[in-house]
């Protein structure tokens, strides 16, 4: 039986992130013509270190945007003085979660972030179809994991 698992509304900063994150995919597609998705940025990054068929090319734009989403979040912390983990400490949960969702950005042709946010802008009908996929599994497992599972 899984714990009932509870969230604060926070829209103000919601807002305000979703502002940030629309800021950096503009200045994204702006100062280097590439779509915002994490997982073209991460691939990309990790040319340098791993063999793939990508060339390890403006490598530092990436490991910058990549240390920015590490960095980010420990500085507001610091700042606000919450440091509570909000992550499941599930670590088997959390793998399979992470293999579900790299397989879904290998079939999908991109992440979350690369459709959600830039596609979508762009009037992407793929996109389209790849958020509204993965919003209907997100609200089916949100059902399952609350009302179901619970």
């Amino acid at each position: 039986m899984l714990p009932a698992v509870m969230t604060e509304f926070t829209p103000w900063a919601s807002l305000i992130g979703g502002v940030l994150i629309g800021i950096s995919a503009v200045m994204v597609m702006m100062l280097f013509g590439r779509i915002a998705g994490i997982t073209g940025i991460s691939t990309g990054a990790l040319s340098l270190i791993a063999p793939s068929q990508a060339k390890a090319k403006d490598w530092d734009w990436r490991i910058a945007f990549i240390a920015g989403l590490i960095v980010a979040p420990l500085l507001v912390s610091f700042v606000s003085g919450d440091i509570e983990q909000t992550v499941s400490d599930n670590v088997l949960g959390m793998a399979l979660a992470g293999l579900l969702v790299g397989m879904g950005t290998t079939i999908g042709s991109g992440c979350t972030s690369g459709h959600g946010v830039c596609g979508l802008a762009r009037l992407s009908s793929r996109s389209l179809a790849a958020v509204a996929t993965f919003m209907l599994f997100a609200a089916a497992t949100v059902f399952l994991l609350r009302h179901v599972w619970s």
